[in-house]
């Protein structure tokens, strides 16, 4: 698989992945004073409905270098996919910015779409069709030819530890961890240089987790991607991320790496213990589902 990037960030060998010395790369995504929020209706009638409002994200701001894994851990509600929808052009921010490579997410949609792309829990399929009939349909959609697209799918696939047979079965006959990726499969047909993995090992077995986590890691580490997870699952974050963001209420309270939140809570404390005593929530607490 060959990605690739904007001719800025393309200057030279990157440091070795072991020493994750990232100073020296540019920004990969920018995010300044991110607002995003909601009207949802609580009563009233037909003609005079009356509606509160909420922030799902509220002042959000942080950078990501390029080849960094950036994690945003949160419980259900507080905001995660709210903010990856609007890193990824899904939704318009209410006010701030965010910027791929220096391309506005508003302004520049169309080119900020060819560098990024984004895997969610809920992927979507034709599931009556088999992998390879979903991806030669996803891969018209970005122009490329059914030649390229079929062998970068069976790459990807393989990689992920599915059997080559399975590419030419129904969807509705396989896990939600083959389901799952499939998924990851079609996000990387285009070569994404930002991917955005909203919470994409939710509900998948141990042996799929590890295989996702597995070929993330490699994204990284080999293809220099820059990635933005958002979980809830501590020792996944660990594992992956370089920082790590805590999010409640649609707010960053705290941002490091796994050392750094870990001293914040104390000697001895774990990365969930730093967790809820910086938010005061339970990363399982079963908070409302944002919009």
């Amino acid at each position: 698989m060959t990605l690739t990037a904007p001719s800025e960030a393309s200057a030279g060998p990157s440091p070795a992945a072991s020493s994750r010395d990232l100073s020296r790369h540019p920004v990969a995504l920018d995010v300044q004073h991110l607002v995003k929020g909601f009207r949802k209706k609580t009563g009233g009638s037909l003609l005079r409905p009356q509606y509160s409002e909420s922030r799902a994200v509220d002042d959000v701001t942080f950078q990501v270098r390029r080849a960094e894994i950036y994690g945003v851990l949160g419980p259900n509600g507080s905001g995660k996919s709210t903010l990856i929808r609007a890193m990824s052009t899904l939704l318009i921010p209410d006010s701030g910015e965010v910027t791929v490579f220096g391309l506005d997410v508003v302004r520049d949609e169309a080119q900020v779409r060819r560098l990024l792309n984004r895997v969610s829990v809920d992927a979507a399929f034709y599931k009556k069709l088999s992998p390879r009939e979903n991806l030669l349909y996803s891969a018209q959609l970005y122009g490329l030819s059914p030649e390229v697209a079929e062998e970068r799918a069976l790459e990807t696939l393989k990689r992920l530890g599915l059997k080559e047979k399975a590419f030419y079965e129904p969807l509705e006959e396989m896990s939600r961890g083959m389901q799952q990726k499939v998924a990851i499969a079609r996000a990387f047909l285009t070569s994404p240089v930002v991917v955005l993995l909203d919470e994409p090992t939710t509900g998948l077995d141990p042996k799929s987790r590890r295989d996702v986590q597995e070929f993330v890691l490699e994204l990284r580490d080999v293809h220099q991607a820059t990635i933005i997870l958002t979980t809830h699952d501590m020792p996944e974050a660990e594992r992956l991320c370089d920082r790590i963001a805590f999010i409640s209420g649609g707010r960053f309270v705290a941002e490091g790496t796994p050392d750094e939140l870990r001293a914040l809570a104390g000697e001895g404390k774990s990365l969930e213990d730093a967790f809820i005593e910086l938010t005061g929530e339970d990363l399982e607490e079963k908070g409302e589902e944002e919009p």
